[in-house]
């Protein structure tokens, strides 16, 4: 009775498919996920109309081609300004500034992301945007910078991240080179390892970072006032005895490994191959980079932009580093810098590396040690099982057989006592006197 009360207004409906077109598409959803929104041209699902009088003359789709939505001015209250309170700016970036801040509602300190110009109709608004797709697709993984939330006022970006306590690698190695000081060896592997715990993640998620430097990477120490959840979020890939964290941060140059739009990163630590627009085995280009920023750590000097020495470090040599390393572990670097990607061992092959992880293989040592002591084990029962049964079988094969040698050679003997056989007879003397 109360459907005649109703009265369908495809305003908002309109409204809604026009508004459509200013959605942005993320480009490193999976595709998995896609499927379940998009039609196999590229456009939306319609959506189902539920009135059959109706069906038919109202179809929403999503443009095959659609327009990325600008960043606009706001005339809305600033969110920055009311949300945050702002302590002190701790980096300057080419992209922008960032500011240490406490969220008002929940007293918690943030690292907030601000871009240093307008971004609408510059160069620099696809990198904003591309940094926000890959923070939201990527997630929460302990070795990479949390992403909260992202917005934009008066066409500046404005992105909240988790704060990182510890500053830059950068900021250490500025600091180190102060005082001639260098990470030693078991710091040089910790990083390394938990660079490469969160490179496995980004590749896993089928994204590369392609700007992995000092300045991108961020340390965490864990206070001792931490509860059980942050212990089970190390626990994950590792308890790490020094109770600090190394995250990659700055996704501003990240892309797709199955469909790549590459922008070059520092030139630097940049690996040849992108240079030469070869793009076949984008996650070696991150390796490489890593290993330079490990050698930066481990006390080398500047690397060059270009020129001779630049192209020497291309062809798979480190730059000199003054402190005595094993040699297994700087050949570990020279391969990471291999000239060519496909010799480089992946960010997987890294976390399980015995020279970053010679527990791992003491245990897999153990357990193939464990295995042969098994056999050994199974062949000594199944021999033991053998004699025991041979036992037996001895066991109850000798009192049949007695009892049935015995009534067979009884007669024999009786008749040899009783007859004598072949034996001469017994003969009696009478002796006279």
């Amino acid at each position: 009775k109360g459907f005649r009360h109703l009265r369908f207004t495809p305003g908002a409906d309109l409204d809604d498919s026009t508004q459509a077109s200013l959605v942005n598409i993320n480009p490193f959803t999976p595709e998995s996920y896609r499927q379940m929104l998009f039609l196999p041209n590229g456009k939306r699902k319609a959506r189902e109309i539920r009135n059959p009088d109706l069906r038919g003359q109202v179809k929403q789709e999503l443009p095959t081609k659609v327009s990325r939505c600008p960043l606009k001015d706001s005339n809305m209250v600033s969110r920055y300004q009311k949300e945050f309170l702002e302590l002190e700016r701790i980096g300057v970036g080419e992209f922008g500034s960032v500011y240490k801040c406490i969220k008002r509602l929940d007293g918690c300190v943030y690292a907030i992301k601000r871009s240093k110009r307008p971004l609408a109709g510059s160069s620099d608004e696809q990198l904003a945007l591309r940094e926000v797709y890959a923070h939201a697709v990527l997630g929460h993984h302990p070795h990479v910078v949390r992403y909260y939330s992202a917005w934009a006022e008066d066409d500046h970006m404005i992105i909240q991240n988790e704060h990182c306590n510890g500053g830059s690698l950068q900021d250490v190695l500025l600091e180190n080179a102060k005082h001639g000081q260098y990470f030693p060896e078991t710091k040089l592997k910790e990083i390394l390892l938990q660079v490469s715990m969160g490179l496995k993640y980004i590749h896993n998620s089928g994204l590369v970072h392609l700007d992995i430097k000092p300045s991108n990477i961020f340390i965490c120490h864990k206070l001792a006032v931490e509860g059980q959840a942050g212990q089970e979020e190390s626990d994950s890939d590792d308890e790490f005895s020094s109770g600090v964290m190394y995250k990659i941060g700055d996704l501003g140059h990240v892309t797709s490994i199955a469909n790549p739009q590459v922008e070059e990163g520092d030139r630097r630590f940049l690996a040849n191959e992108i240079l030469q627009e070869q793009y076949f085995h984008l996650p070696k280009a991150d390796i490489f980079a890593l290993a330079l920023t490990t050698a930066l750590a481990a006390g080398a000097g500047p690397l060059p932009h270009n020129g001779a020495m630049w192209h020497h470090i291309r062809k798979g040599n480190i730059p000199s580093i003054p402190q005595k390393l094993p040699n297994g572990f700087i050949e570990l670097l020279k391969l990471m810098i291999h000239p060519d990607p496909m010799e480089r061992p992946s960010a997987t092959a890294l976390t399980k590396h015995p020279i970053l992880r010679p527990s791992l293989g003491k245990a897999v040592q153990l357990q193939k040690q464990l295995n042969v002591e098994k056999c050994k084990t199974a062949m000594l029962e199944r021999e033991l099982k053998a004699a025991r049964l041979a036992q037996t079988l001895m066991k109850d094969q000798p009192l049949g057989n007695a009892n049935l040698q015995e009534s067979e050679t009884s007669p024999k003997k009786n008749n040899k006592r009783l007859v004598g056989g072949k034996s001469c007879r017994s003969f009696s003397f009478t002796v006279g006197y």
